[in-house]
């Protein structure tokens, strides 16, 4: 694997959009020029079940096709799976763990499991998706942070790139493409 090679990994609950961002992330990427992968790793998915999804981001070909267990960047989506989850497991102290939670970096650093010395990123998923969409929705916000904390593409590139995705995905419904916007553009300036 190529040294620009850029590992994510997300760790989530079904139905919480972890794998829907991890590819929103590989199609933001792609459009900014890279090769990407985006995958999940399926087992018995089901509503409120742990689920983990992989972004592999080169500047040239991903030529590796597996797991990610190395990762520079974990975001951790539901933090009650800090109890029960090895979340760190594996990522590169040079990189960062990025949890959604109300709590502080110091306050998260004793519940990783395993420990983790790198760099701990927090942000209020809950508080921002529910200010911008009227809901919780966690996962628009943790790809905003993953973004901003790995300098993956460029914001301004991210921010057109999103907003011409959501108004793809979400046509019928441009209230949602509002929303989303507000959430990402409101994780981009706190993060």
């Amino acid at each position: 694997m190529s040294n620009n090679t850029v590992e994510f990994r997300w760790h989530g609950r079904g139905g919480q959009g972890a794998k829907t961002a991890c590819m929103f992330l590989a199609e933001a990427a792609f459009n900014s020029g890279k090769d990407v992968q985006g995958f999940p790793e399926y087992g018995p998915e089901r509503m409120g079940a742990p689920i983990t999804a992989y972004n592999r981001i080169a500047d040239d070909h991903c030529r590796v096709h597996s797991n990610i267990y190395y990762p520079d960047y974990v975001i951790v989506v539901d933090e009650t799976l800090l109890h029960t989850v090895d979340v760190a497991k594996g990522l590169k102290d040079d990189g960062a763990l990025i949890v959604n939670t109300q709590k502080s970096a110091d306050e998260i650093r004793p519940l990783v499991m395993g420990g983790y010395s790198g760099r701990i990123v927090t942000v209020d998923a809950k508080r921002i998706s529910e200010a911008a969409l009227g809901k919780y929705f966690p996962n628009t916000p943790m790809l905003a942070a993953a973004v901003k904390v790995s300098g993956i593409i460029p914001q301004d590139d991210f921010i057109k790139d999103m907003e011409e995705s959501y108004r793809h995905k979400f046509a019928r419904k441009p209230h949602i493409v509002e929303g989303n916007m507000k959430a990402l553009k409101a994780t981009l300036e706190e993060v």
